[in-house]
């Protein structure tokens, strides 16, 4: 079976400046939840079985526009960069959640302890812990283009991390909350699971067959320029509304948005750099080790935020960990790319040698 090569997307105006968006639904948010605390509480107990049915909505508009982009066809290409694949498997699921569990720990349960409010700093650890166990699938296709990376390479990976997903978030985001001392909801996680996870993945294969089928690649790309806005605007709207639920806490303490996202920024950075430093050890070359550092550094925000809301709560701190998260995911990823760009020389030194 062809697997036909997956257009190279580019950074839009939008997307290269969401954090400017993430800061404004920060004062929106904050500006709203105070003028109608009336709307917010309506919001707050819409909910069944813990899952809030306005945010439900929301998450499958950010996820499912992103999940169209992913042929799970692409899972039969792996074998032509195994070596690659290894690597960012490795990361994702056996280094990047456990480094994020100690270093949210670390920092947020001993050095930054004093200055946190005491009952929310282990809801804090938890919404990293959420963060880093799901990598990203969705911004990783612009990074990948960014660095000129192996777009065969990024989509296989993509696909795997998806089937993967579906079957170890539950047990390794309750491994670490466990370790953590953090009591696991597990119906509640496993319905998030399969709520934000499993239908979503099989949404999306269905509504992307379908669109082919009508169309073509033609089809596909005129929907997903159609939802592109729509998975953009979910995603503000929801942090607008956990802003407001977080406005009063974010006024009184300030000083925690930053300091949540001191291990967030550390925990990017080693990532990306083991991933690329194993890569060159074993021979990867440059197109397929720049997008696998991306890789196993960024994270499926998108899920975390949903996966935090419902086990933990709209106005909860794992929530407004996670919203850190899509604040600083930008600038430091677009970061990462300009680094693995200006050491390609250095990289590609050790082949030529």
């Amino acid at each position: 079976m062809t697997i036909a090569t997956p257009a190279k997307p580019a950074i839009s105006t939008f997307e290269r400046y969401l954090s400017l968006w993430v800061a404004l639904c920060i004062v929106v948010g904050i500006a709203l939840g105070y003028a109608l605390p009336g709307l917010f509480g309506a919001i707050a107990t819409a909910e069944v079985a813990r899952v809030n049915l306005v945010v439900a909505v929301l998450i499958w508009l950010m996820i499912i526009p992103m999940l169209l982009k992913i042929d799970l066809r692409a899972l039969g290409s792996i074998r032509q960069h195994w070596k690659g694949v290894g690597v960012t498997l490795f990361i994702n699921w056996a280094v990047k959640p456990f480094s994020m569990a100690l270093l949210g720990t670390l920092f947020l349960g001993w050095l930054f302890r004093p200055l946190l409010p005491a009952s929310d700093v282990s809801s804090y650890i938890a919404g990293l812990i959420l963060l880093a166990a799901a990598p990203c699938t969705a911004m990783v296709f612009v990074w990948s283009n960014l660095c000129e990376g192996e777009p065969t390479y990024t989509l296989s990976q993509v696909a795997l991390n998806d089937v993967i997903m579906v079957f170890a978030f539950a047990p390794l985001v309750g491994l670490l909350l466990g370790v953590a001392s953090i009591t696991v909801p597990w119906d509640t996680l496993l319905i998030s699971v399969i709520l934000y996870i499993a239908v979503p993945v099989i949404v999306a294969q269905i509504v992307r067959s379908a669109a082919i089928a009508s169309g073509g690649q033609a089809a596909l790309d005129r929907l997903l320029a159609r939802l592109g806005p729509v998975s953009l605007l979910a995603l503000l709207t929801t942090l607008v509304l956990l802003f407001g639920f977080q406005g009063e806490a974010i006024i009184a303490h300030p000083l925690v948005i930053a300091l949540i996202a001191v291990p967030i920024l550390i925990q990017v950075y080693f990532n990306a750099g083991l991933a690329y430093w194993l890569s060159r050890r074993i021979g990867v070359a440059w197109c397929v080790a720049a997008p696998a550092a991306l890789i196993g550094a960024s994270n499926f925000f998108e899920l975390a935020v949903a996966a935090a809301i419902s086990l933990f709560g709209l106005n909860s701190g794992a929530a407004l960990a996670t919203v850190v998260g899509v604040l600083v995911e930008v600038p430091v990823m677009l970061s990462v790319v300009a680094i693995v760009k200006r050491t390609r020389p250095w990289y590609e030194a050790r082949a030529t040698a």
